[in-house]
């Protein structure tokens, strides 16, 4: 998923081709999940742009905006898989084009979900792509300049790189000891702070030495400020050089991290430190833990160690976000069986304790004969069929039926 430096990268291209300009042409086909789902359409995406001038792009966290000569303005969020494409340009970072390589010279790009042409000379081509449409377009009608104040933005935390004066080491800390849930969970809460997404998380707790699953309120003041540190060190170069892994530095995590359940994959740092993978707060986490040790309350105490065999290491999954089901290994009939061999006493029980005075009654008469065993499916077809008058609609009476015949 795009984060805060993929979303730099895209304003830096819209600032550079788009400010100033004014949009001739908008092609938007309706889509109930990218327009529809936060209420607006591909036809009133259109009549919203078409004629304006492109005043302002900004961007919070994962979110980016386009400022008009008048409202509407529009926000958009790119989802796990949206980019905006220039043509004539590469707009895209070294993973997004090595996984786009196939479609990057057609025009219009695959997947387009929206497209813009400027009346300017040369045109300026503009288009959204999504493949998997998590992303959303809205419209929000407001003066430009106070496009944070309306929803969605208004409802996400600082920016730690657009909003330093805000995102200080003192915000932070309140945030951290106002809450009790893993730091990783913390760091990616939009609302707390915007921007932060698996792989920035994990640079950051990766710099900082601090491990994902240690509850927030926990840390002392050096883990914070190292924490904050951290936070500021890795946003601001990963905005800095536009989110392209090429040129970050050969000391972070990231160029180690994305070997996992790939064949002959790295599964240490170049030094030696074992990686491992574990699930915190519902996302796959990548850790060092010979540099982010397990300190104060974990959230699991009983998560496996990081000294596991190595079939075992390729994922440790905490026991607190832990959903596997405990009866791995059994078919559904042994599952069937087991619940039913569990249900069957506490029915019985229940029937005793309820009904006290008709267990005297039934211990008065005289016992059943024991029960025969059970006779194979060939005796079974040659046997007189039970008459139905027999039945009583239960499988208990047609069993004691049976012995008693």
């Amino acid at each position: 998923m795009p984060e805060i430096a993929e979303v730099a990268r895209v304003v830096h291209f819209l600032r550079q081709h788009l400010v100033g300009k004014t949009i001739k042409r908008v092609l938007a086909p309706d889509d109930n999940s990218i327009f529809g789902k936060v209420g607006t359409s591909g036809p009133a995406f259109e009549k919203a742009l078409t004629g304006k001038k492109v005043v302002d792009i900004g961007s919070q966290g994962k979110y980016f905006w386009m400022v008009f000569s008048a409202p509407p303005h529009t926000v958009l969020h790119l989802g796990m898989t949206g980019w905006v494409e220039i043509r004539g340009t590469q707009t895209g970072y070294s993973r997004y084009v090595e996984r786009t390589k196939s479609h990057t010279e057609e025009w219009p790009p695959k997947f387009w979900k929206f497209q813009i042409e400027t009346d300017s000379d040369p045109t300026v081509e503009v288009a959204y792509t999504d493949a998997r449409r998590f992303g959303r377009i809205r419209l929000v009608d407001c003066p430009g300049s106070e496009i944070r104040k309306h929803s969605p933005l208004v409802e996400n935390g600082p920016d730690p790189v657009v909003d330093k004066d805000i995102f200080t080491e003192d915000f932070l800390r309140q945030k951290m000891k106002s809450r009790h849930v893993p730091i990783k969970a913390l760091l990616l809460d939009q609302a707390t702070i915007s921007g932060i997404g698996n792989w920035v998380g994990d640079e950051v707790l990766y710099q900082a030495k601090l491990h994902p699953e240690q509850y927030c309120d926990d840390f002392g003041d050096a883990d914070v400020a190292a924490l904050y540190k951290a936070i500021r060190y890795v946003c601001d170069t990963a905005v800095e050089k536009l989110g392209d892994s090429d040129q970050f530095p050969e000391d972070w995590l990231f160029m180690h991290r994305w070997g996992k359940g790939k064949k002959d994959s790295p599964t240490a740092l170049p030094n030696g430190e074992k990686i491992i993978h574990i699930t915190v707060g519902g996302r796959t986490s990548c850790v060092v833990p010979s540099i982010q040790k397990k300190k104060s309350r974990m959230i699991a105490d009983n998560t496996k160690k990081e000294s596991t065999p190595p079939e075992e290491e390729e994922e440790t999954e905490s026991r607190f976000f832990n959903t596997k089901s405990k009866g791995k290994g059994k078919n559904k009939k042994q599952e069937n069986d087991d619940v039913e061999m569990e249900e069957r006493p506490n029915k019985k029980a229940k029937t005793v304790k309820s009904k006290p005075a008709k267990q005297e009654e039934e211990e008065e008469k005289p016992k059943p004969a024991p029960k025969t065993p059970r006779k194979s499916n060939r005796q079974k077809k040659e046997e007189k069929p039970i008459e139905p008058s027999l039945e009583l609609g239960r499988r208990r009476s047609s069993r004691l039926s049976r012995a008693v015949a």
